[in-house]
């Protein structure tokens, strides 16, 4: 192929570069926005983490599972037996005269159920069910709760109960679901029989410590209204006997105690008063009567005698009446048949003047006892008058001594009246005593289970899954936490601050890397390519003149990269030097397959000039200048004025000095060379650089004045950190049919 030939082919290589390169830079670009617009939770970033310690996960859940299943194997099976029981705030009433409970609130009802649920759990309680199971000291009791016998002392009785209540404490579990009256009674044991037992003794307990405790209550009561009624009789008692002695010494008479029925609630209470009521009434009568009697005989006067009522109805004037009718009728017989002279005519004449003085007489009579009447109710009248009066002035003077013995008898009223109701209260306590109503009843009764509660299998080896998942991610995320190493293309940006300008792919291990950097179609050489390109694409001023290539520590492929990029930026038709300017453990010239006889340590001794030590390579356009042999100190061989005057003169001479240098961490070549460089390439590992080592050797360098363009990824695999080839591997189809992966850049 003559020299234009070689310049077309250069040609088209170049324009497919440079199209990779555009291609590559928009996908990066796409790339790194995803990631910015994501909400702060970068997925790829955790499922990597998790890829990376795959194994460490399975390791840590394995361990977890195992000792699930061995606490499955050593925990002793526990059995667990329930009672449920009813509570009701308000029991039914059996005679009547209970106290009647006001239907209590919601809040109330929810405090007087937990209130019952204290009362399960309580100390008292659990003495009772001691007792009753005598399960103090008890060999079965203990083996069933996984205790083992106390060394008792003097207090042995003792210590066994309270270690018996404890177990009981610890076996009990009391459940009260919400909106409801029905508590769970739970007891937990290694004997299902005896714990059925202990759950049934805490139901049978509970409700007869309830009865118990209201038969207590319901004694107490009486006891409390028996001393009130002793108190309350004395009191009584004493006021009797007060208002008894004033009555005496007042001479004040109850009245009302003889009298019976209504007349003793309404009648009067002293004597006098009692007479004075009395009279007034007759009083009031007698002058009723008066006026009566006065009215009759008013008209007796007005009226002529015999048109008296009173006369025409008395039975005598009427027989007298018609004894003179009927003389008359003979008189006037008689006085027709014979002359008036007659002596039977005369008879009959004196018969009817006899007959009309008879009458008169009479009729005057009775006018006559009209007036008696009148005169006498009129003389009843003034005397009960008199008396009336007499009493009005003893009653007012007993009035004012009444005073006293009013509010003595009201006392001696209200101590009955508190008697009475006492008493009344006492006899209904005693009634209620005997037949105590209770409010807790069992719904359903302990059995012994048939199947344990723990250990369970399926919720064991769930938990310990679970807790293995958790304690995996825990490790996990400690690990990314306080692990460094940058392994992705992200990493370098967000660790180091550092622009991107390439990724190389790992190579497998026997992989000939000069051999795949001179196909042009593999991975390797495509991504030396892109960065090429990008370092051309890094500045305005294009490729430094003076790049040197460096890393944090040893073997993080600077070398190669060194040799890829001079080899690169020959093929794109530039005059290009290779330095290898490690003086201490130099590795270029095998790369090349060239002699290291003479070299920049030579040079930099003023041993032998330029022209001695540049050695030609196979491929056109590149040179290669050595290390030469190891100098004693480079540091002090690099550190004269004379690297300053070699670059500028390689400068002169070459498009492009490619410097491969020695890492920076530990020793003091690699700032110094920096220093200048008219560009710096920091090259690192992924997966073998960390953070601290990075920071610190870009910290290093530009302390030393060192102008860095950027940073190249190296040996990475995306696979091996679980990112596939989503962003960092592309398939470009040739006109052969051939693919070639190209690495991110």
């Amino acid at each position: 192929m003559n020299k234009a030939d070689r310049a077309l082919s250069a040609a088209s290589d170049d324009r497919l570069i440079a199209l990779l390169a555009d291609r590559v830079s928009e996908r990066v670009k796409a790339d790194y926005e995803v990631v910015e617009e994501q909400d702060g939770i970068d997925l790829r970033a955790i499922w990597s983490a998790l890829y990376r310690n795959r194994w460490l996960i399975l390791a840590v859940i394995g361990l977890a599972l195992a000792a699930g299943v061995a606490s499955i194997l050593l925990t002793t099976p526990t059995y667990r037996a329930a009672t449920t029981v009813q509570i009701e705030q308000q029991s039914a009433k059996i005679l009547g005269t209970e106290d009647l409970e006001p239907v209590p609130s919601a809040q109330e009802a929810e405090r007087f159920l937990q209130t019952q649920v204290d009362i399960i759990k309580s100390r008292a309680l659990a003495d009772q069910v001691v007792d009753e199971l005598r399960l103090a000291g008890k060999p079965d009791f203990l083996a069933a709760q996984g205790a083992k016998p106390l060394k008792t002392g003097k207090d042995g009785a003792k210590e066994k109960r309270e270690q018996a209540l404890a177990l009981l404490e610890d076996s009990l579990t009391v459940t009260l679901p919400r909106n409801s009256r029905v508590v769970s009674i739970a007891v937990e044991s290694r004997d299902p029989t005896l714990a059925a037992s202990v759950a049934n003794a805490y139901a049978s307990n509970f409700i007869s410590s309830n009865l118990q405790r209201r038969f207590d209550t319901s004694s107490y009561s009486r006891e409390f209204l028996q001393k009130q009624l002793a108190l309350t009789k004395a009191k009584l008692e004493e006021s009797e006997r007060s208002l008894i002695a004033y009555s005496r010494s007042a001479g004040l008479i109850d009245a009302s105690a003889g009298a019976s029925g209504s007349a003793a609630e309404v009648g009067p209470r002293s004597l006098t008063t009692a007479n004075l009521v009395q009279l007034n009434q007759s009083f009031a009568q007698a002058r009723s009567a008066r006026l009566e009697k006065e009215q009759r005989w008013n008209q007796a006067q007005a009226t002529p005698l015999m048109s008296l009522p009173e006369v025409l109805s008395n039975p005598t004037v009427q027989q007298l009446t018609q004894r003179r009718a009927e003389a008359e009728a003979t008189y006037s017989e008689e006085l027709k048949r014979r002359r008036a002279e007659h002596p039977t005519v005369v008879q009959a004449k004196a018969n009817i003047g006899e007959l009309d003085r008879q009458i008169a007489t009479l009729a005057n009579s009775i006018r006559n006892s009209i007036r008696e009447q009148y005169q006498v109710a009129l003389r009843q009248e003034q005397a009960l008058a008199g008396n009336v009066s007499q009493l009005k002035g003893a009653t007012l003077a007993e009035q004012d001594r009444g005073v006293r013995y009013n509010i003595l008898k009201r006392e001696v009223d209200t101590n009955r009246e508190l008697y009475d109701g006492l008493l009344q209260r006492y006899k209904e306590v005693g009634a209620q005593a005997g037949v105590t109503n209770n409010n807790i009843s069992i719904v359903d009764k302990a059995e012994a289970p048939s199947t344990p509660v723990r250990p369970r299998p399926a919720i064991n080896m769930a938990l310990a899954g679970l807790a293995g998942l958790a304690l995996a991610f825990l490790l996990v995320f400690a690990r990314e936490k306080f692990d460094d190493a940058v392994r992705a293309p992200d990493d370098v940006e967000a660790k180091l601050h550092l622009p991107l300008l390439g990724v190389v792919p790992l190579v497998n291990k026997g992989a000939d890397v000069r051999a795949q950097l001179r196909d042009p179609r593999s991975s390797v050489a495509e991504a030396q390519q892109s960065v090429r390109s990008s370092i051309e694409l890094a500045s305005a001023d294009g490729v430094p003149p003076t790049l040197l290539l460096t890393s944090s520590r040893p073997s993080e492929g600077k070398s190669t990269t060194a040799f890829a990029l001079a080899r690169d930026f020959a093929a794109a038709g530039q005059h290009v030097l290779l330095v290898d300017a490690d003086l201490r453990k130099p590795s270029v010239h095998r790369i090349l397959g060239l002699p290291n006889k003479a070299g920049l340590s030579n040079v930099l001794a003023r041993q032998m000039g330029l022209e001695q030590v540049i050695q030609p390579t196979d491929q056109p356009g590149l040179m290669f200048l050595s290390s030469g042999p190891l100098p004693p100190s480079p540091a002090q061989l690099l550190a004269t004025n004379l690297l300053g005057e070699l670059f500028t003169t390689l400068q002169a001479r070459f498009d492009v000095v490619i410097i491969d240098g020695p890492p920076v961490l530990g020793l003091a070549d690699a700032p110094r060379l920096a220093a200048a460089a008219q560009g710096v390439l920091f090259v690192i590992e992924a997966n073998g650089a960390h953070r601290g080592a990075a920071k610190s050797a870009l910290a290093r360098l530009r302390g030393g004045g060192a102008r860095m363009i950027g940073a190249v990824l190296t040996k990475f695999d995306a696979r091996k950190i679980g990112y596939g080839e989503y962003g960092y591997g592309y398939s470009y189809r040739y006109g052969s049919g051939e693919t070639a992966q190209l690495g991110q850049g």
